[in-house]
């Protein structure tokens, strides 16, 4: 091949297959400009039977190529968040805020001296109520009768059952309003105070009611989204806020300014947030239906929030539907749940199951008399294994299990009695 030099007075020769110049000005520039040139033709070579060899190759060894739609799939939302974001949650409040309310509590202004005289305790957990300011004239009415407190609840049948926390109308000598979606008022009654869980329910009347609908909180998984609607602090009613659920199965220690302290056993953690005013409220999968009851927020934390599981309230609702009241189905029993340390300085083949033990004074009975664990003829030391195969253990107390069931139910009970295995038919009772 001839390759012209820089220069047209230049010739040149073919000697042992290498073109040499016939005169070069720089002996560097002599040397380099041969590389240079077979460089470019080269890597021209390259540039045109590359892409053939790869399309070859790719297309014999199935490897796919990578783009720059890699890319802009990682720098851009999917299209199942965008759906989230934009349209979801949208949709699912517009579906289902009418069936949220506010509930406002007030009470006569002379009831009202003593409650605020009365010593005010911080606790780590929910607070129900905004606590007025003795000067305060600004949420009185004619009647006398001043707001103390605030909360949220929904709808659960079209006749106007509604559903809150206990903490939000726990005091009896308080007056309830309930504040529809629109601004309607109406008197509210409290049908039912549950005093095992953190549930009550309210009747307003009325027809009509847009009812939610109550999913399926036992199908839940940590990091699903959450929509929580809600009176927020008492001020902002119908407030949305989103967010994951956090944790499942919680056992937290919870209390109110108002002396109140109870434990919340195996409710939902979200970070979505809960503020006070949102107690009673519902919290929605993202498919509209309601999983929870929003119930407690930890202060002093960044977006820690839980709620009580539907599934374990729906018997109660039912309940209220059809006989006006709760009841509370018991055995009687005092017990202390088995673990490794009490398992260990008590001699005991297990270290799970409740243990029936007295209380301690005299009248603290291990069993109580004439209860259905007496008639059953359960006695003290006896240990609770399973109630009808479900295991007793720190995840699922005796009294958290009997809960599940309706006054009436016939249970069987796997009992440790004196060495010997058993088992054992109790009856349910209504506690009294």
């Amino acid at each position: 091949m001839e390759i012209l030099s820089s220069s047209p007075h230049d010739n040149t020769d073919v000697q042992e297959g290498r073109n040499t110049p016939a005169s070069c000005t720089s002996k560097k520039r002599c040397h380099i400009f041969p590389f240079f040139v077979i460089a470019v033709l080269f890597g021209f070579i390259g540039g045109v039977v590359s892409p053939v060899i790869t399309t070859f190759y790719r297309e014999h060894r199935n490897i796919p190529l990578l783009s720059l739609a890699t890319k802009s799939v990682v720098s851009q939302p999917t299209s199942s968040s965008l759906n989230i974001g934009n349209d979801l949650i949208p949709s699912l409040v517009e579906r289902n805020s009418a069936g949220v309310v506010s509930i406002v509590v007030s009470k006569d202004i002379s009831k009202l001296r003593n409650f605020r005289e009365s010593p005010l305790q911080g606790f780590p957990f929910f607070t129900p109520f905004n606590i007025p300011q003795k000067n305060d004239q600004n949420s009185s009415d004619a009647t006398g009768k001043q707001k103390i407190g605030s909360g949220s609840g929904f709808f659960v049948s079209a006749d106007g059952l509604i559903i809150t926390n206990k903490h939000v109308v726990t005091d009896e000598q308080a007056d309830y309003t309930v504040i529809a979606n629109g601004g309607k008022e109406y008197s509210a009654t409290v049908l039912a105070r549950d005093p095992n869980n953190d549930i009550a329910l309210l009747k307003i009347e009325g027809s009509d009611f847009p009812a939610l609908t109550l999913g399926d909180s036992d199908i839940l998984k940590v990091g699903q989204t959450v929509v929580a609607i809600g009176n927020s602090l008492g001020e902002f009613s119908d407030s949305v806020t989103s967010g994951i659920i956090s944790g499942l199965k919680r056992n937290v220690f919870a209390g109110s300014q108002l002396g109140m302290r109870e434990e919340l056993t195996d409710i939902i953690q979200t970070d979505a947030a809960i503020n006070p005013g949102n107690s009673g409220g519902p919290l929605f999968d993202i498919s509209g239906d309601v999983i929870g009851i929003n119930v407690a927020m930890a202060q002093g934390a960044e977006n820690i929030g839980f709620a009580l599981p539907i599934n374990g309230v729906k018997r109660i609702i039912e309940q209220v539907r059809t006989t006006g009241k709760i009841s509370v189905p018991y055995i009687g029993v005092r017990y202390v749940i088995l673990n490794d340390v009490i398992q260990k300085e008590n001699n005991l083949p297990y270290n799970y199951g409740a243990l029936i033990l007295r209380g301690q004074t005299m009248t603290d009975f291990a069993v109580i008399p004439g209860s259905p664990a007496d008639k059953a003829g359960l006695t003290e030391n006896d240990v609770i294994l399973e109630i009808n195969g479900t295991k007793i253990d720190e995840t699922h107390l005796l009294g958290t299990v009997i809960n599940q069931y309706n006054v009436g139910d016939e249970l069987t009970l796997k009992i440790w009695h004196k060495g010997d295995m058993k088992d054992v038919k109790v009856t349910l009772k209504e506690r009294k």
